[in-house]
């Protein structure tokens, strides 16, 4: 398969946004793509088990302003998986995510996620069902390592097994996955970081698309990343929570790193574009809080940001909690922002 080029030239994948379990929901997506229009999303993971046995339609739905946004799946059964990766393709995604990174408990009793490192073959053989079934790109998002299997050696073979069976791009979280002894929120902080190793699979593999994750929090860093300042160029960067708890990082993401002249939007330019879209969702029945919730963070460090978390934190649960919440949220932010000037 080849390549995907952006636009500009550059990897789809220069910038992108992590999967995240109860984060990076379709209302999620949706806020963030109002600050960036080239960042690449991803949805939560879904398992093949909850799309073959589940609602399809709640795991699926999506605004077709999301776009670009791929599909994250957790399994390990190939014919289960290319299933899965058919309903992608389907449903209009943009790119198929198979995950070998997740740690947690329940993922290694289902046999999927990061305990799959230690089975190169199998993901091989995933990645070759699903490329049979879809015409998506099909990619891999893994750990640099799991428990004692914490060597360039053994990433470097579960690289070639992978890449083999034609998977050209690879997510890299830049951490090790510890899964007897650490919990699923410690593997996110306590194994070190290890970038060199994923620039060694750059420089070892300068025909595939290397992205990498973990620890990644601002735009000057993303670009130290992508330039190469501290070793081999990275393909693109894949940034976790603080997207999350800071979204306004990514107001510059498209100047900065795609070359695009378009204006850096405000805060409120986002607040009134993201209004629409809460009225609409509410009149389908959608709790505010269930939109709230992803944007507690758009005034992190300004003045009213502490008003308007505490605004909504407080009243958007509230049953039949109307867009009034919101308007008075940003009213609160927006006094304490001229009272400052």
């Amino acid at each position: 398969m080849a390549r995907q080029q952006h636009a500009s030239g550059v990897s789809p994948h220069r910038f992108c946004v992590a999967p995240m379990l109860d984060w990076t929901d379709r209302h999620e997506r949706y806020f963030l793509r109002l600050l960036s229009r080239h960042a690449r999303l991803y949805t939560e993971m879904v398992t093949t088990g909850a799309l073959m046995h589940g609602d399809i339609k709640r795991h699926l739905q999506f605004d077709q302003a999301e776009h670009p946004l791929a599909l994250q799946l957790g399994g390990s059964d190939p014919a289960a998986l290319a299933h899965c990766a058919e309903l992608a393709e389907q449903w209009g995604y943009d790119e198929v995510n198979l995950n070998i990174g997740c740690p947690s408990d329940r993922v290694q009793s289902g046999k999927f996620g990061a305990c799959l490192m230690a089975e190169p073959d199998l993901v091989a053989a995933c990645v070759t069902a699903m490329q049979a079934a879809t015409t998506l790109p099909v990619t891999v998002k893994s750990r640099i390592g799991i428990d004692d299997k914490d060597s360039d050696e053994f990433l470097q073979r579960f690289v070639d097994s992978v890449a083999s069976a034609g998977c050209r791009t690879f997510i890299i979280h830049a951490r090790i996955a510890v899964l007897q002894g650490l919990s699923p929120k410690q593997n996110r902080d306590v194994p070190p970081l290890n970038y060199p190793r994923v620039r060694g699979i750059k420089q070892r593999y300068p025909e595939l698309d290397i992205i990498i994750n973990g620890g990644i929090t601002g735009l000057e860093q993303s670009r130290q990343l992508l330039d190469g300042a501290h070793g081999s160029a990275l393909d693109g960067v894949m940034m976790g929570r603080e997207a999350y708890h800071n979204p306004y990082v990514l107001a510059q993401v498209d100047q900065q790193l795609f070359k695009d002249e378009t204006p850096v939007p405000s805060r409120g330019d986002i607040m009134s574009a993201y209004l629409p879209y809460v009225e609409t969702e509410l009149a389908q029945g959608t709790p505010l809080q269930h939109m709230t919730r992803h944007i507690l963070g758009l005034f992190k460090g300004q003045n009213g940001g502490r008003l308007f978390r505490r605004h909504l934190s407080e009243n958007a649960y509230r049953k039949n909690a109307g867009i009034n919440v919101l308007t008075d949220a940003l009213a609160l932010a927006d006094a304490s922002i001229k009272s400052t000037c």
